[in-house]
């Protein structure tokens, strides 16, 4: 098989990587918190970038090739709960294109529905979303099940470390702001 040479070195830098997602606090106390207990120089600054959905990415490849990987790496997924939505659903009154067994989970997300005939039918018209409020658990899951994938997934450098000496990347971001109520996001911001 011929092999292009842009997926090759696809191929070899996945298997130069290691990436860790997991729970952010875990993995900040592993580093280290402050200077007094970091595991290597600039570890603690490290650790104050965990926030929100983020993870460790380690790799022997150079912060242009990363940076460069990251960029390719962009996909539409489902939205969560907290996610904004990027456009208004509203549903129209009649027949759901959904298997009969979902018609009780509908009706529990707070959908009007019946079911007539083994066909789901919206008893009125409702609105899931409206474009630039963020998504309930409810309106997610809804969303999910009608396939509408309203996210875009993708990777993007904050920080580098390397060789004890930390550099942030991102200038939206600001790690060394103390932020006592550093908790792990289950949402999307």
């Amino acid at each position: 098989a011929v092999v292009s040479t842009q997926s090759r070195s696809r191929y070899f830098f996945l298997f130069s990587i290691r990436l860790f997602m997991g729970r952010n606090k875990v993995m900040a106390v592993a580093l280290g918190r402050t200077v007094e207990s970091e595991l290597k120089s600039d570890f603690y600054k490290v650790s104050r970038c965990l926030r929100g959905r983020r993870g460790l990415f380690f790799s022997n490849e150079s912060l242009e090739s990363v940076r460069e990987s990251f960029s390719s790496v962009q996909a539409t997924t489902y939205a969560r709960s907290g996610s904004v939505a990027t456009e208004t659903v509203t549903l129209p009154a009649g027949p759901l294109d959904l298997p009969h067994p979902m018609e009780p989970q509908l009706r529990q997300l707070g959908l009007p529905t019946k079911l007539k005939d083994g066909i789901i039918i919206l008893e009125a018209e409702h609105t899931v979303c409206e474009k630039g409020r963020p998504l309930t658990t409810q309106s997610a899951t809804i969303l999910k099940h009608l396939g509408n994938c309203m996210a875009e997934f993708g990777l993007e450098v904050i920080g580098h470390w390397h060789d004890g000496t930390f550099t942030q990347i991102s200038e939206t971001d600001t790690p060394m702001e103390d932020d006592e109520d550093d908790e792990d996001s289950e949402h999307e911001k």
